[in-house]
């Protein structure tokens, strides 16, 4: 039950376009600080934080300390998770699909 509140905890982070914003940015640029994620942010530095400590939480955001300075990072894996339960199993399907048509018009019978 554990991982699906942490499913659950990605959907929610990724539910919001300011978060998902700050995820684009990380996904640009690494290492950034709060400051420079507030940069292109029309909001002010401690809501913008609140957001990056949801995606903290959820485990789409890394952080490592730099001296005095906390540096952001992208974590994909959640997203990669998401992206294999539900996802590749489709693409799966039509990649073989795609293969066996090939295979047919080629005249093969593998």
């Amino acid at each position: 039950m554990e991982a699906e509140a942490e499913l659950d905890a990605v959907f929610k982070a990724l539910a919001d376009r300011t978060r998902r914003a700050v995820l684009d940015r990380l996904r640009e640029r690494g290492g950034l600080t709060l400051v420079d994620l507030c940069e292109h942010m029309e909001m002010s530095r401690q809501a913008v934080s609140k957001h990056v400590a949801i995606l903290e939480s959820a485990g789409l955001v890394a952080t490592r300390r730099s001296g005095r300075e906390k540096l952001h990072y992208l974590n994909p894996i959640p997203i990669h998770e998401i992206q294999e339960r539900w996802i590749s199993r489709y693409e799966r399907g039509r990649l073989a699909a795609l293969a066996n048509l090939k295979n047919a018009l080629e005249g093969r019978n593998d």
